[in-house]
């Protein structure tokens, strides 16, 4: 009995498309092994990587919302692609962004949150980076970071905590929601972040820096956060996120035994870390605790409520 096939992500489709995607299969496993990137422009401004990133903004339906100038993807449909392409590269020698549009989105309680909506050929530049960058971080982020990642979604972030719960019968939960999040994002904290990561490229990190300092018509120019609209934005946010991520995950499931484990790898890919935990509840006093997060809202699963009492107030002083 034959099986259904699962249909590949437009974004996978089109990077096989224009043959990229094993250059960003090699970018990711480099990163794995602690490659320091410190060129990655080239791939950033390369044709195949432009023409990718043209043709997953035109499959986006954001791209018929304006920016600053009035322009959508009708506008950039309008050039010839091998005139769009030298342009792109042509920016990304000098870039300086255009105005940020800002809109009020309404939200469910009443409130609105604003959105920082970038010029088309901004987003399409921000396509560009994002294509290359998302590789590279994506093999440094933790494995139950679940927000605005590929091939992760809201319902494993529900079966994570749920594993949590009634599998691991850890009943206390620490609940942080970071309010206004993305508003308060420390630039320069950021860009050193992405150098730890081994993302190196000066070129690359002043553009970010353009970007983040963007003019918002009628605001000004930020000093900090990242605006919320931006595509860029998401992944910027979890970048800034796995810093943390991975300091709840050294305080028990990934400090190190004395014991050396072999690794031993799940049919889905995850590791299979079951010895290493009864480990560490046998022969340390650790508390355990383990994160799962989805954007800015995080939750930290202990055993006892002295436990979850002690990782709130560590959390909230980091």
């Amino acid at each position: 009995m034959t099986g259904l096939r699962t249909p590949k992500k437009a974004y996978l489709r089109n990077a096989e498309y224009y043959d990229f995607q094993n250059v960003l299969d090699n970018l990711y496993a480099l990163s794995k092994k602690e490659m320091i990137f410190t060129d990655l422009m080239k791939y950033i401004s390369s044709e195949q990587n432009i023409r990718l990133a043209y043709r997953n903004i035109k499959g986006n339906t954001g791209s018929r919302t304006a920016g600053a100038d009035n322009k959508t993807i009708s506008h950039l449909a309008k050039w010839e692609i091998s005139a769009l392409i030298q342009h792109i590269q042509k920016k990304l020698n000098y870039y300086q962004p255009q105005k940020v549009r800002r809109v009020e989105i309404p939200k469910g309680n009443g409130k609105t949150r604003p959105l920082g909506i970038p010029t088309i050929m901004d987003r399409l530049i921000q396509q560009c980076i994002l294509q290359v960058l998302e590789p590279v971080c994506e093999a440094k982020f933790f494995e139950r970071s679940n927000g605005f990642r590929p091939n992760r979604n809201a319902e494993q972030a529900m079966a994570q905590a749920y594993k949590c719960i009634q599998i691991q019968h850890l009943y206390f939960v620490v609940d942080i929601d970071i309010k206004g999040f993305f508003d308060n994002v420390n630039h320069g904290k950021l860009l050193k972040q992405m150098w730890a990561m081994g993302i190196r490229d000066k070129k690359l990190l002043t553009i970010i820096s353009c970007m983040l300092k963007a003019e918002v018509a009628g605001i000004g120019f930020p000093d900090k956060g990242t605006p919320q609209g931006g595509i860029i934005s998401p992944l910027l946010s979890n970048i800034v996120l796995n810093e943390l991520d991975w300091w709840i995950a050294s305080q028990f499931e990934r400090m190190p035994t004395k014991r050396q484990y072999s690794q031993q790898i799940a049919k889905n890919g995850t590791e299979i870390r079951g010895h290493v935990y009864s480990s560490l509840r046998k022969y340390t006093n650790l508390k355990e605790c383990f994160i799962v997060r989805y954007a800015d809202d995080f939750k930290i699963f202990c055993r006892s409520k002295n436990d979850a009492d002690k990782m709130f107030i560590a959390t909230k002083c980091g």
